[in-house]
């Protein structure tokens, strides 16, 4: 046993010492290896194969246990462990899913990806060849650079009238009399390279009756490569003429191989050109204007210099021609490979050829829109037109992303103070745009709104984009609510908003979309392969959003069974009448007056309900048991008690659903002198309190108000249904010609 063992090695030691002795005092021959006396009388065993078996058994356990201790302590120094704000979330990757890979994959590799500039093309891939557009355009008696979406640039009109999502796109642009029309698209041929090869036309004309021509008869165009891999860009010749040659430039890539551009037009075509090296690719608008201003003061002409930085990895390429004209430019792919068939290629995705094939992209984009929508019969073709180009701007608004989000270290909640932070894991992401000047980036509420509609035109897109918000959740199935990622992004984005804070969250809208697709596959609306696919999705994605509802459900809860509060509400603040709730999504919408742990968000709680429900939808669906706490069905009957709603947010005297809080309606902004510390009173426009607040229903009827009516909450036969019609019928409160109100005008 362990304790005779431990007694045995120390008679044992005390006997070979005693023996020592023994042979110095009396000259004997050394120890009998067999047996000695201990100096109690004791017979013990000395260097016998079994104790030597145990001795080395043992000093064997020891060393493997100090060496481990040893590498255990190395390791906790050298890798630190992560906080859990950015731990990735301990399972395997949707996108790793085999439907993503292939074919899949290759077919979205390129595309309209750069939803923030007016015309942008790049790869779903992190260093990626980068194309694009810039213009020259006149506003107020003065020249300016067209290129990022910018609601300054005062365009009448832009956006993609039709897009696919895939492989086609056409898009208008009305810049102050001169109007730019834009046609994307891929093709994949014999001989292409990775991802196929892509086409742009575009096309310029003038409003003769809008267009000053003392700012010229013709165009300047600025079209760009940029390569963020830093790969060197090779201009054909020094003297570009298209009429003699169509090739502009050629590389190479990891991904497509060698590659060439083209551009071929019939018109008469001036070209000019600039080479540059740079590491950032979001101020490539500030690299032209000052190539432009060079030349203009060094030659009084507004024109590229024609001159390479060594290595350069953008180029630039300035096309002049006179109102109107059209050019073609082709970008075609693996012209390292032998069957490559350069010229046929360039052919089919130019001139006629071109032109036949966009043509017969935008009916067939009308034919999928109207077997989807079905709305020939029901509206005018006016009404047609704006429904075509709102899907076909929320499509062409697709982008790519990669980089990694900043996530707040503290709980600051005021804007304006700084807030420290660390990096979230290097990511990617795939998604539509809430608005391409405004928040060219990911938001994750709107996502789930998006996909209402990206679903029904192609699922395939639609698992992919839902796939990538998922994978950005952290371990505590937290995933951060905006998402700007990569120097692009970031440079569209105030300092003080671009931080994520993990304890905010935003409404779950993609159980939305995940609910009306599983209602789909109910209604056999998909193909045996795609309800497949969408299984193996469910199946893959479950674990995550199973702890992004468990999220919600802890960290967002309230203080009574039931309740939930959005968190992220500052309670400090001096500047607003009511303190923003960001994390809603509904911004600016009246909240109590004072921020606390007491308050019950209506919309919050429906929005719980609805997650709970697709939780248990997908169970269903799936045949899958509910795990011990995780009852969603339990959650689903507690969130659709009817009596226990009424109880927390219905006011009896307006008949209608309010949140709860701590709650005065006496609260002004007023103007207030204040020393700035310098013996100098500054006048500020600050929050006056003039009761005190108390707990109660917050008193404002609107969008949170109607929100158990949207979720199906209130029973057919409730006199409360029909009060919630009457309110939303109501002029004075929400009803309008355009839409319902989001805050009623008046008091009910």
């Amino acid at each position: 046993m362990t304790g005779s063992g431990r007694s045995t090695v120390r008679s044992r030691a005390r006997s070979d010492a005693d023996a020592d002795a023994d042979s110095r005092r009396q000259k004997r021959p050394p120890f009998n290896r067999q047996r000695e006396r201990s100096r109690y009388g004791s017979s013990i065993p000395i260097y016998n194969n079994a104790n030597l078996k145990v001795l080395l058994g043992i000093c064997f356990v020891a060393f493997f246990i100090i060496w481990f201790m040893i590498h255990h302590l190395s390791n906790s120094v050298t890798e630190p462990k992560l906080p859990r704000a950015v731990t990735p979330f301990p399972a395997p990757k949707i996108m790793d899913l085999p439907q993503f890979e292939g074919e899949h994959k290759e077919s979205l590799y390129w595309g309209t990806y750069r939803p923030h500039v007016y015309l942008g093309i790049r790869a779903r891939t992190p260093k990626s060849l980068m194309a694009g557009l810039m213009w020259i355009g006149v506003k107020d008696g003065k020249y300016h650079l067209r290129h990022f979406c910018r609601h300054e640039d005062d365009l009448s009109t832009y956006g993609w009238t039709r897009h696919n999502g895939r492989d086609f796109g056409h898009q208008v642009l009305v810049d102050h009399g001169m109007t730019l029309t834009t046609g994307f698209l891929k093709s994949k041929e014999e001989g292409s390279g990775y991802g196929g090869d892509w086409a742009v036309r575009i096309n310029v004309q003038i409003d003769k009756s809008k267009w000053n021509e003392e700012f010229g008869i013709g165009a300047q165009l600025f079209f760009y490569l940029a390569d963020e891999a830093g790969n060197a860009l090779d201009v054909s010749r020094e003297n570009l003429n298209i009429h003699e040659d169509s090739l502009l430039a050629s590389g190479s890539g990891a991904d497509i191989g060698d590659w060439q551009l083209h551009l071929k037009s019939k018109d008469d075509l001036q070209l000019h050109y600039a080479g540059f090296r740079t590491p950032h690719f979001h101020n490539l608008s500030d690299l032209v204007e000052e190539n432009l201003a060079s030349q203009i003061q060094k030659h009084a002409r507004l024109q590229l210099s024609d001159s390479l930085d060594d290595s350069p990895n953008v180029l630039v390429f300035q096309i002049i021609g006179g109102f109107p004209f059209t050019t073609d430019i082709v970008l075609i792919s693996g012209t390292d490979l032998e069957t490559s068939r350069e010229e046929e290629r360039v052919s089919m995705l130019t001139g006629t050829s071109l032109s036949n094939k966009l043509k017969y992209k935008e009916q067939e984009f009308d034919e999928k829109f109207e077997k989807i929508f079905n709305l020939a019969e029901k509206v005018d073709s006016e009404a047609l037109s704006v429904g075509k180009a709102a899907v076909g701007n929320l499509l062409g608004g697709i982008g790519y992303f990669y980089g990694q989000s900043k996530i707040a270290l503290s709980r600051i909640l005021n804007l304006r103070e700084h807030v420290s932070y660390m990096s979230y894991w290097s990511a990617e992401l795939y998604t539509a745009v809430p608005s391409r000047s405004f928040f060219p980036r990911g938001f994750l509420w709107d996502e789930g709104f998006h996909q209402l509609i990206i679903w029904r035109w192609d699922i395939h897109i639609s698992l992919d984009i839902i796939g990538h918000w998922l994978d950005l959740m952290n371990v505590d199935g937290w995933i951060p609510r905006e998402q700007i990622l990569g120097a692009e992004a970031l440079s569209r984005v105030p300092e003080e908003f671009v931080p994520q804070h993990p304890t905010n969250g935003n409404p779950p809208t993609l159980f939305l979309a995940l609910n009306d697709i599983i209602n789909g596959v109910k209604n056999n609306e998909f193909t045996a392969m795609d309800r497949s696919e969408i299984s193996l999705f469910l199946e893959r994605a479950f674990v995550r959003l199973e702890a992004w509802f468990h999220w919600f459900n802890t960290t967002q809860s309230g203080k009574q069974m039931g309740s939930y509060y959005w968190h992220g509400r500052d309670d400090r603040t001096m500047r607003e009448v009511n303190p923003k709730t960001l994390s809603s999504g509904l911004d600016d919408y009246p909240r109590a007056s004072h921020p606390s742990e007491d308050e019950r968000h209506l919309d919050l709680r429906c929005w719980m309900l609805l997650a709970a429900d697709c939780m248990h939808s997908i169970q269903e669906l799936l045949d899958m048991e509910s795990k011990p706490g995780m009852d969603y069905g339990s959650t689903v009957k507690l969130l659709l008690d009817f009596e226990l709603l009424n109880q927390m947010h219905f006011d009896d005297a307006y008949g209608a659903y309010f949140d709860f809080g701590n709650h005065t309606e006496k609260v002004q902004l007023k103007w207030k002198e204040l020393e700035d510390g310098q013996n100098y009173a500054t006048r500020q426009l600050l929050r006056d309190v003039m009761d005190m607040p108390v707990l109660r229903l917050v008193p404002h009827i609107g969008y949170v108000s109607l929100f158990p009516f949207m979720g199906r909450i209130i029973p057919s036969g409730s006199r409360i249904l029909e009060k919630q019609l009457e309110l939303i019928s109501n002029r004075s409160l929400l009803w309008t010609n355009y839409g319902l109100r989001s805050l009623a005008k008046t008091r009910a």
